[in-house]
């Protein structure tokens, strides 16, 4: 079983124990229980046994744990030169990823920095080249513009003299009306 789960569910038990009144009432049950076990005669002899055995094998043990020490250092010694092969085979491993990292990210950034100056040249042209059709397409609008107001004052002046003949027509008759008229005496 997962350890994760089982952990999550001693903690779900043991909330539930100390966290309810009824689960309260659950733990003084199984203290009980557990007290009434631990006084239990033949749990008691058992009690007993165990440690009477393991008064009997503290120093055999104890002599089989100075030998493994006086062991330990051919051991250690063998466990150290393994772990200094592996760490230099590991450190070997990462230089060379490191390099082969360090080789690709220079050549992924000199693609960039190329494919920005490409970019770069493209709208530099592409800017001239609309700023130059903005420039003659305002020359034309200019020529255009400069060739109606000629047309517009050739229009207003041909229509102020010819306003100048009437009015000179008009005056000219009132004057000739004024000559065939009777004067007052």
């Amino acid at each position: 079983m997962n350890p994760r789960i089982l952990a999550l569910a001693a903690g779900v038990a043991i909330g539930y124990v100390l966290g309810t009144r009824d689960g309260r009432e659950r733990y003084d049950q199984m203290k009980a229980k557990a007290t009434q076990l631990w006084e239990n005669p033949r749990v008691v002899k058992a009690r007993k046994d165990v440690e009477s055995y393991a008064r009997e094998q503290a120093p055999i043990i104890r002599e089989r744990a100075e030998a493994a020490a006086k062991a330990a250092p051919g051991v250690a010694k063998d466990v150290a030169g393994k772990v200094a092969e592996t760490a230099k085979d590991v450190a070997g491993q990462v230089s060379d990823t490191a390099k082969d990292v360090a080789g690709k990210t220079a050549a992924t950034a000199k693609d960039v920095a190329d494919k920005t100056v490409a970019t770069a040249k493209d709208v530099s042209a592409k800017a001239a080249s609309t700023a130059k059709d903005v420039r003659d397409r305002a020359g034309e609008v200019a020529s255009d513009l400069r060739e109606r107001g000629e047309a517009v004052v050739d229009s207003a002046v041909e229509t102020a003299g010819k306003a100048r003949e009437a009015a000179l027509d008009v005056v000219s008759d009132s004057d000739a009306d004024d000559e065939d008229a009777p004067k007052p005496v």
